[in-house]
């Protein structure tokens, strides 16, 4: 059994405020609107909202039911009954959508509204929603391998931001992304950005090795490399890396088959109209092709 459910602190994705987004300069080419991205951000916003609907005991208890808890995954402890909960290896999932206080909620989320919108527009949206939802799980896998403390929670959205921000990185590093640099808002290449983002987060996990700051440096870590590697299967075939140029927006590239390509493409020939049929010649004209008189009938006649 876990006990003392209050007492330990879950592990947050905190975003430090020098790294929060606003804006990017980076328009989609294929989608008219980032559903599945925009539905991420609700999902989570909802469930923040229940999970802050109770109680302290209600709050703590959604964390260790529904986030990732090492020891509960590999079986080596309980939840009490009276705690409702999801299965082991579903808090896989449930815990990308638990937060633990707002500025880890707002912090996500810009980072999913800034960038995830992109990835979402080179891949489709379904791709996008099993690319976020794999590169979350890959997250709370790596963090489960290094985790110091079995018997603390893991939540957030971070990890599978974190695999959002790797596939960004291969996909647009050119593009400008608006950060506050001090209080000065600034425009910068996010092939910068997301580097020294990464970077960090492996310098800190370097020297957080016994987790005292609260924080899934691994699962950001994880998150970011499932990203780099899943990026490539999962976007679409026109969609070029590092940046490459876009096909216009609304642009619909059709490719001829095979077989049209073997014929030259050439047009097929008119059919011929039955009155052209064997005489060449259309209903009431001349033999010679002229002007001459209409047939029979006294619509035919002339005064």
């Amino acid at each position: 059994m876990i006990s003392g459910l209050a007492a330990a602190a879950p592990r947050s994705h905190i975003t430090s405020i020098m790294f929060l987004p606003l804006h990017d300069t980076n328009e989609r080419a294929f989608l008219r609107h980032a559903w599945v991205n925009w539905g991420l951000i609700l999902a989570c916003v909802t469930v923040w909202f229940y999970q802050i609907g109770g109680d302290q005991q209600h709050f703590v208890q959604t964390l260790y039911g529904f986030g990732m808890v090492p020891a509960l995954l590999t079986g080596e402890a309980q939840l009490p009954a009276e705690v409702a909960h999801a299965p082991a290896w579903l808090t896989l999932v449930t815990s990308q959508f638990l937060h633990g206080g707002w500025m880890h909620l707002i912090g996500n989320m810009l980072f999913l509204f800034v960038f995830g919108d992109n990835v979402e527009d080179s891949m489709g949206h379904r791709r996008y929603l099993a690319f976020y939802l794999t590169c979350g799980v890959a997250a709370a896998l790596c963090q489960f391998a290094t985790a110091p403390d079995p018997g603390t929670p893991m939540i957030g959205a971070s990890g599978a931001i974190s695999g959002v921000l790797g596939a960004y990185l291969l996909l647009s590093p050119k593009a400008k992304v608006l950060v506050p640099i001090g209080f000065i808002p600034l425009y910068i290449p996010a092939w910068l950005l997301l580097i020294f983002w990464f970077g960090l987060q492996l310098f800190s996990a370097a020297g957080d090795t016994a987790g005292e700051a609260g924080v899934a440096w691994w699962a950001h870590i994880g998150g970011f490399v499932a990203g780099l590697v899943l990026i490539v299967p999962f976007k679409r075939r026109a969609v070029p890396l590092f940046g490459g140029e876009k096909p216009p927006r609304g642009l619909r590239v059709v490719l001829p088959d095979s077989a049209a390509r073997e014929a030259g493409a050439q047009r097929a020939p008119r059919r011929r109209r039955p009155w052209e049929r064997g005489t060449g010649r259309r209903p009431g004209a001349a033999p010679g092709g002229g002007e001459g008189s209409r047939r029979g009938g006294p619509w035919g006649r002339r005064d």
